[in-house]
């Protein structure tokens, strides 16, 4: 499976499916979850919350409305209500269970964000390390990308860093798909 490092604006992306940094009540609030609703439209948001709540861990699909995706995987990193940080553990399964769900759905591309470690607060580094693991010890079925979105410099530089990516190792083209 195909593996890059972006940056950009996830909203911006193309691919089959959109992967969601989502709290366990489904509400799109700020950060990735507000960027894909602004794009996408108040329906995204409504369909979400229909719904949820979910448990730590689970993702949740969606139409992506007004994105350039089929889908929107909303994977709930982080509880919504009471302690809002994610977990190593959380960090995990939401990361997997998104893998796992795009695959079934017959997806071959996929874009991730930094899944818990934005507004749950979980260290970017430590997370994007999970992820990465995740994703190097993932065997797809239908799947053949993943891009890992970072939207800030510090958060493409703490990712290439953390997954041990280089720009070498960056497919051709990837700027291209933002």
């Amino acid at each position: 499976m195909e593996f890059d490092v972006v940056q950009g604006d996830i909203a911006a992306q193309s691919a089959d499916a959109l992967v969601n940094a989502a709290g366990t009540s489904l509400r799109m609030g700020s950060g990735v979850a507000g960027a894909l609703r602004r794009e996408a439209g108040e329906e995204l948001n409504q369909e979400a919350m229909d719904e949820g709540p979910v448990d730590l861990g689970d993702v949740v699909v969606t139409d992506a409305y007004d994105l350039d995706a089929e889908y929107v995987i909303h994977a709930a990193a982080m509880a919504h209500y009471g302690d809002r940080q994610a977990t190593a553990e959380s960090v995990r399964d939401s990361t997997r269970n998104a893998l796992e769900t795009a695959d079934e759905l017959g997806c071959r591309s996929l874009v991730l964000p930094a899944l818990g470690c934005g507004v749950a607060g979980f260290d970017l580094a430590d997370g994007a390390a999970i992820i990465g693991d995740v994703i190097d010890g993932y065997e797809p079925e239908t799947l053949e990308g993943v891009r890992f979105i970072a939207y800030s410099d510090e958060e493409y530089d703490a990712i290439r860093v953390a997954t041990g990516t280089t720009e070498s190792e960056l497919s051709e083209g990837s700027e291209a798909d933002q």
